[in-house]
């Protein structure tokens, strides 16, 4: 396992904030995320996903319920040392963290979702249920960044198995997106070479939230996180975070003091 694909957990104030990253990728798509939010004095969980950070033949044993009860793990670990939780995820951790919401209610304060995938107009994914049991993966497509140097440290090939499972969590996410009233933050890339632009307007007009924000990132790809916008993503969640924790001064440090 390369050290950039650990988990990270750091103990910090009264607000939590989970943080999922996406499919055949790695905590290292989230790790400056992560050490933004916990030098702001976040109380921060950052998993690795059952069967990601080794390889996509390790990925291929694993289904959509796999990575999800990791994720509800850490919101519920969170939600027992914090006072509220925050779920943000990229990519498939987006649906992952949009099936918290909806299954959890109010353990969730707040979302905040950076492309997040539920959906498809590429119509290869029809072949999936065949394809599936003829080739076990395919090409990946690992570090779409416009930035040079970054590294997600994602699988260069995506196993079949595992993408066909999570596909058939979106549906489930999309059947249940009037249960989400949780205010939300959505932010996307105009520029996505992994998930197209059918998504986000399945979410927008779905979720019951009153409080929901939408910012379009010009400059970067889909690993927005690594890429040009990452300072964007990164100011405007902390903001966001701020204005429906309500948090305060005490809340800032374990222990409220500080």
């Amino acid at each position: 396992m390369h050290p950039a694909t650990r988990p990270f957990h750091h103990q910090g104030g009264r607000v939590g904030v989970l943080l999922c990253h996406g499919l055949t990728g790695s905590p290292a798509s989230m790790r400056p995320w992560a050490d933004r939010l916990a030098a702001e004095g976040y109380t921060v969980d950052l998993p690795l996903l059952p069967g990601h950070g080794r390889s996509w033949q390790a990925m291929n044993l694993t289904r959509w319920p796999d990575w999800y009860h990791r994720v509800e793990r850490s919101l519920l670990h969170l939600a027992d040392r914090c006072d509220e939780v925050v779920v943000a995820g990229l990519s498939m951790g987006g649906c992952l963290a949009l099936r918290l919401a909806q299954e959890h209610g109010t353990a969730v304060r707040g979302l905040v979702l950076v492309n997040p995938a539920v959906a498809s107009a590429d119509r290869r994914l029809l072949a999936l249920p065949v394809l599936r049991h003829l080739s076990p993966s395919v090409a990946g497509l690992a570090n779409d960044i416009a930035q040079p140097g970054q590294d997600e440290h994602a699988y260069s090939r995506t196993p079949l198995h595992a993408l066909h499972s999570f596909t058939r969590l979106w549906k489930i996410v999309r059947a249940d997106m009037p249960r989400v009233h949780q205010p939300l933050l959505l932010m996307r890339s105009a520029q996505d070479h992994v998930v197209d632009g059918s998504g986000a307007p399945v979410i927008l007009s779905g979720v019951s939230s009153s409080d929901v924000t939408e910012v379009v990132l010009n400059r970067s790809y889909h690993v927005a996180t690594l890429d040009y916008d990452a300072e964007t993503i990164f100011t405007t969640a902390g903001a966001f975070i701020e204005r429906i924790t309500a948090r305060t001064s005490v809340g800032l440090t374990a222990g409220g003091s500080g």
